[in-house]
């Protein structure tokens, strides 16, 4: 019988592309898109409902629709996104366990495929070489996405045990970047002038935007139970990344992180949190032998490839009057 997926947070990119690819899969039956409003992206053969994952009514959505396969890719980056910290924190959390609470009550529920992320391992001075999937997180402070991330992937771990006839996939996606991802760590290098930490260059691993639908597509047309790891080869350090851009660089002292930011967010260019400060100030690199010799993996892109694509899409790194500007407002806040 061929699968009936319901795919959550269809209306932002990722989500869209994630279904349209399930959908474009001849061997899969129906894809179900669910989000509160209606993806700005055509979405194909995909059937779009208007649906809230926090409402207890997504049990009904999947009981009527039958659906055996469940895609959570829902998971909201940025404050900004979704109206403040509190209602991120509610869509992520909140969700989560909403629709798992449902996923748990329908019996025709055989897998579950969650989009997580590797800022569940947070970021800090003490952090290993590289994260395995066993190891927790290192940070001190845990704060926006990171620990949302963290309680995300505990409740989904909880269900796994409530559930054990359900296939249940975890997936630890480095940063996704390309041509066509619009999220934090793209304005931020796309920025006219790139502001950094003094004294720290961050490590960086990113995953490509079809390489990251074409993990969802995998797990979730095949059994693959457990949690991965999962980026593309090497890694890239902050001042390498800003070289290929060829735009200039605006070195600040850490403890006006927070300032700028502020200035970056009042200015429309990035929606930075402080866990993306922390990231961009300390790095983080994961372990990827479990994506290939179990999850049976290979991304098409390395890490440094992934990086380039994304490169060609900008405009050349000119210092425009936006630039002055900016370099302005951050020249007040280190001063």
């Amino acid at each position: 019988m061929a699968q009936v997926v319901m795919v959550t947070g269809v209306s932002r990119d990722a989500g869209a592309r994630c279904a349209r690819r399930l959908a474009a899969d001849p061997a899969i039956g129906t894809v179900i898109g669910i989000d509160v409003v209606p993806p700005r992206a055509e979405l194909g053969r995909v059937r779009f409902v208007r649906a809230d994952i926090r409402n207890p009514v997504i049990a009904k959505v999947i009981a009527g629709e039958d659906v055996d396969t469940v895609v959570h890719t829902g998971v909201v980056a940025t404050p900004g996104s979704a109206g403040g910290r509190s209602s991120m924190k509610e869509i992520n959390v909140i969700g989560t366990m909403q629709l798992l609470a449902a996923c748990q009550k329908a019996p025709g529920v055989r897998k579950l495929v969650v989009k997580s992320s590797t800022t569940v391992y947070g970021a800090g001075p003490r952090d290993p070489a590289m994260f395995t999937e066993e190891m927790a997180p290192r940070a001190i402070h845990q704060t926006g996405l990171s620990k949302d991330a963290v309680e995300v992937e505990g409740y989904v771990r909880g269900f796994a045990r409530r559930r054990p006839d359900v296939s249940v996939t975890t997936l630890r996606m480095a940063n996704w970047i390309g041509p066509q991802t619009d999220s934090p760590i793209t304005r931020y290098f796309a920025m006219p002038v790139v502001p950094t930490v003094f004294g720290y260059d961050a490590r960086l691993q990113f995953l490509h935007e079809s390489d990251g639908v074409e993990a969802i597509h995998h797990a979730t047309t095949n059994d693959l139970p457990g949690t991965f790891n999962l980026a593309g080869d090497g890694v890239l350090v902050l001042s390498q990344a800003i070289r290929r851009l060829g735009r200039p660089v605006l070195r600040l002292p850490s403890f006006t992180a927070a300032g700028t930011a502020a200035v970056v967010r009042r200015a429309r260019l990035a929606d930075f949190s402080p866990d993306q400060i922390t990231f961009l100030t300390y790095g983080r690199a994961v372990d990827t032998t479990r994506m290939r010799a179990e999850f049976g993996f290979e991304p098409q892109y390395t890490t440094a490839a992934a990086f380039d694509d994304f490169r060609k899409s900008l405009p050349p790194g000119a210092v425009t009057s936006a630039a002055r500007l900016l370099t302005a407002g951050l020249g007040a806040v280190r001063g």
